[in-house]
């Protein structure tokens, strides 16, 4: 077997490992499987993070879940959680942060190109 086959071959392992431990381990909680496929893909080199920060963030995820604290239910959550943010603003430049939660205005740049930059204008009252 030459080097790409072996790497190919590790690549497939590493692929499948979530699916054939979930499948195979059905006793196991969800928290704990979704914690394995975290970990497995942590170990692949996939993440955007180095090894020990992504094992460390997949731990501490697991440790929420476990406690019950972890909800990623998604949804309106989402949104409370965004302009609650809001509320640490300036009274004046509350309404705006709010209207750029919610999509109002444009925005331009990306999240892997740095950050996205959102814009609304508000009239002066």
């Amino acid at each position: 077997m030459n080097c790409l086959q072996r790497i190919g071959a590790v690549a497939l392992a590493l692929t499948l490992a979530p699916a054939v431990w979930a499948g195979g381990n059905k006793g196991m909680s969800q928290a704990q499987q979704h914690y394995q496929q975290e970990r497995a893909y942590c170990l692949s080199g996939q993440s955007q993070q180095d090894r020990a920060t992504c094992l460390k963030e997949a731990g501490a995820a697991y440790q929420e879940a476990r406690g019950g604290r972890l909800d990623n239910s998604g949804g309106n959550n989402f949104t409370q959680n965004a302009t609650q943010r809001c509320n640490a603003q300036p009274p004046a430049d509350r309404e705006a942060c709010v209207q750029r939660i919610l999509g109002a205005g444009s925005a331009q740049g990306s999240v892997k190109g740095g950050g996205i930059l959102r814009e609304v204008e508000i009239p002066v009252r």
